[in-house]
This record gives C-alpha cells, structure tokens and sequence, in this order.
C-alpha cells in the first residue's frame, strides 16, 4: 500500500470514527432529555415488566408445590417398597 492510500485510509477511519461517535453522543443527548422513548411506550414496558414478574412469582409457586408433591411420591414410594417386601413369600431355605 503506498502512501497515498494510507492517507485515505486514515481520513476514512477517523471520519467513520467521528460520526459514529457523533451519533452516540446524539442518542445520549436525546435520552438525557427525554426524547428518546414516548411515555405510552415506558408505561407498555412498564406493564409487560409488572406481568412477567407476576408469572415468575406464580412459577415459583408452582415449582414449589411440584417439590411438595415430589417428596409425597417419594415416601409413599419408600412405604410402598416396604410393605411389599414385608408380604412377600420366603425364598427358599
């Protein structure tokens, strides 16, 4: 690459640089004074938010009442081998 190439280079990187800087810094200027996003859609974002955390809380629910009836079925597996264990014939002597 000669030289002049890399002068066009360099001047192509830095205005590139610039402008996506400058974009970045308009959208945080746009943000910091409200601009950026309508209320009506803060207050949709707002509502989806309050749902989803009401659906986690109701999981949470649930998959504490799936462990309560895992440890049921747990023992009653344990009794159930038990008792038949006792009513079982003896093996031959």
């Amino acid at each position: 690459m000669n030289n002049g190439a890399q002068v066009v280079a360099v001047f192509a990187l830095i205005a590139f640089g610039g402008t996506a800087t400058l974009m970045l810094v308009r959208a945080f200027a746009h943000r910091i004074a409200g601009r950026g996003t309508d209320n009506r859609e803060l207050q949709g974002i707002k509502d989806e938010l309050d749902q989803l955390r009401a659906e986690h809380d109701d999981m949470r629910t649930r998959l504490g009442q799936v462990d309560e009836i895992q440890s049921r079925l747990d023992f009653a597996e344990r009794v159930l081998a038990q008792s038949r264990g006792k009513d079982a014939l003896p093996g031959p002597r």
